[in-house]
């Protein structure tokens, strides 16, 4: 799914209006209906809406929806200033909401006085994704007010306040909704930890804005969901064998670490590989042959890997438990100086090229690194927010000629050509240490899959948060572990198999 900026998502509207051809109004009232039809499945146990509405057309947006949730049977008060120069269609709507008897149209001002029950739900339209400047006086003290209400909270498209493709100032007024009911795309803001705070969870409502419009626009954000990962997925080849789905090497482990390269083995063994191995030193024979048999043992080493034996027919995942000892340093950067395939790169192995930036130079062409924040800071340097992040991320990969797998709440895959793809699957279960061992493990075993080194990244990264919310659901997010992770990896095949089946 493409993520269109605010002025691109504008001229989307226009597009449609002019050659679908329907009026403005009509099309927020098409908004307008899809808010309420999913409001109306998703709030039967409320009863009450208070519905805050700005002059502009996201105002206008719920106007109209006070009057359907009026027409439902539902009790709705609508604050807003009265005498405010609302917009074209806002006003139409604010004068044909008047007519309606059984909606109380109350001023800002009155909002204190006003008795918020359990049973009453807060709509934010008050500002849509026009907005330019921060949020100031009566309107900064409104939302700040109701942010103090405990009362379910619904945004209509954007939280008031939040900018759609940058990063609001630390001490901005902004709505923080427990929902926020999206108009046909995700935002950019809706996807970064300083503004994705503000949103809760993302509905992305179909409001069949023009085809032909999203076709045609070029973009290089996009959004990871379920039609582009039926469309990267394989199914296993009935009429096939071992050496049909490729040969992994996973190379990690020293003392006391041996735990990272067992997680990485299985979860490259559990995601379908053809033949693991695991490139460890001595010490953790006996844990690795025990903990996964299925998996073959290359000693490296005593307590930590000082030769990296070279397989052009393997490909290679490198760093989890891998350890910094000079001796490891030495071998792994010659290995890296003489290896011209691909491989994916985590942990320790990032840290050791990070020790000098012409290390960087040596990581092979089209090769996949995984740091978290504070790797990529190491590697790369430190940015202002993860919006800066993103950026300079965009432009190592195209020098480096890599792709960056930047792991977050909502991990973005960068590519050489710059684009980027965010991964909305997941949950803070993962915040755990292990579990970028086992995306190590996944996107190596689907390299080795003969999915190219863009498909890996993509198809991994959502099979690691998909994974991760069958085990919450099971576990819960706080004592899920990473090996429950690794035991849903069937349960996400079974899922995918299915969706393909189901196309055909």
């Amino acid at each position: 799914m493409k993520i269109f900026t605010a002025e691109q998502i504008r001229n989307c509207d226009e597009y449609t209006i002019k050659n679908e051809p329907i009026s403005s109004g009509q099309l927020m009232e098409r908004a307008a209906q899809a808010c309420v039809d999913w409001i109306f499945e998703n709030c039967k146990n409320h009863r009450n809406f208070a519905v805050f509405c700005g002059k502009g057309n996201n105002g206008g947006d719920g106007f109209a929806i006070a009057r359907m949730l009026h027409l439902k049977g539902f009790d709705v008060d609508v604050f807003t200033s009265t005498k405010a120069k609302f917009s074209a269609d806002a006003g139409n709507n604010f004068r044909e909401l008047k007519e309606f008897s059984g909606v109380s149209v109350k001023e800002f001002k009155e909002v204190k006085e006003y008795r918020f029950d359990n049973r009453t739900v807060i709509i934010d339209a008050l500002f849509g994704t026009g907005l330019s400047k921060n949020i100031e006086g009566e309107f900064k003290e409104l939302i700040d007010f109701l942010n103090l209400k405990n009362n379910l909270k619904i945004s209509i498209d954007i939280p008031s306040g939040l900018f759609a493709d940058t990063v609001s100032s630390e001490n901005a007024a902004i709505f923080k909704a427990d929902f926020t009911l999206s108009f046909q795309f995700w935002k950019k803001a809706f996807l970064h930890p300083e503004t994705g705070k503000y949103v809760g969870k993302v509905k992305v409502l179909d409001i069949e804005l023009h085809q032909e419009y999203i076709t045609e626009t070029k973009t290089e954000d996009f959004v990871i969901n379920e039609d582009k990962i039926k469309d990267l997925f394989r199914p296993r080849n009935e009429f096939s064998h071992k050496g049909t789905y490729g040969k992994v090497i996973i190379a990690g482990g020293s003392y006391g670490k041996i735990g990272a390269a067992v997680l990485s083995t299985k979860s490259a063994l559990k995601s379908g590989t053809g033949l693991t191995f695991t490139l460890a030193p001595k010490c953790g024979y006996e844990v690795l042959q025990t903990s996964n048999p299925e998996a073959m043992f290359i000693e490296g080493g005593n307590d930590f890997i000082d030769h990296f034996e070279k397989d052009d027919n393997a490909v290679y995942g490198i760093g989890p438990g891998l350890g910094t000892n000079e001796k490891t340093v030495k071998s792994f950067l010659t290995f890296l100086k003489n290896h011209s395939k691909p491989l994916i790169l985590d942990a320790d192995a990032l840290n050791i090229i990070s020790q000098d930036s012409k290390n960087l130079k040596i990581i092979p062409e089209n090769s996949i690194i995984t740091p978290h924040p504070k790797e990529f800071e190491r590697l790369f340097g430190t940015t202002e927010n993860s919006f800066e992040r993103v950026k300079l991320a965009k432009n190592k990969a195209k020098e480096l000629g890599i792709y960056i797998v930047l792991k977050d709440h909502h991990t973005q895959i960068v590519t050489p050509e710059g684009d980027v793809f965010y991964n909305i699957t997941g949950n803070s279960g993962l915040a755990k240490g292990g579990s970028g061992d086992i995306l190590t493990g996944i996107i190596t075993s689907f390299l080795a899959q003969n999915y190219s080194e863009k498909e890996a990244a993509i198809l991994g990264v959502w099979f690691h948060g998909r994974a991760a919310e069958f085990a919450s659901e099971k576990h819960s997010k706080e004592s899920m572990l990473p090996t429950d992770v690794i035991d849903e990896f069937g349960t996400v095949f079974k899922e995918l198999n299915a969706k393909v089946e189901r196309a055909l």
